[in-house]
């Protein structure tokens, strides 16, 4: 495991969006902008069963995450590593996750669907601040 530098501590814990790299099924990089939160030095991500993200990091786990504020994008944290994905916990997580990003307490856009909400965890093995 690689610690996170203190003073990239605060991109994970602000608002700051991340965009978040996996590796599609025919080796493709997919790209998408997601919320993340932190907790410890793990970077949980929430995402919903069956989407692209979910079934690249099913058959590939290896991901990585790019945090940058959006008022000075030459500052940013890269966070590479392998992620693992639990089921357990991720409406509570995209609850936390709509509070920090939108100041809403319930994160309301599934509640109409079927949609299984997975807590992927990211565990960094290599981590890159530019400051």
């Amino acid at each position: 495991m690689t610690e996170i530098p203190e003073q990239a501590l605060r991109l994970l814990d602000g608002a700051e969006f991340a965009t978040m790299a996996t590796v599609g099924v025919d080796g493709q990089p997919q790209l998408s902008v997601v919320w993340v939160a932190r907790e410890g030095n793990d970077v949980p991500i929430s995402t919903v069963q069956g989407r692209q993200k979910h079934r690249n990091l099913v058959a590939n786990p290896r991901i990585t995450l790019l945090i940058y504020p959006r008022a000075n994008p030459y500052e940013y944290v890269e966070i590479r590593g392998i992620a693992s994905m639990t089921e357990l916990g991720g409406r509570e997580l995209i609850d936390v996750l709509n509070l920090k990003y939108t100041g809403g307490e319930r994160y309301t856009m599934d509640d109409d669907t079927e949609n299984v909400r997975v807590v992927v965890r990211v565990t960094p093995s290599r981590v890159v601040y530019q400051g």
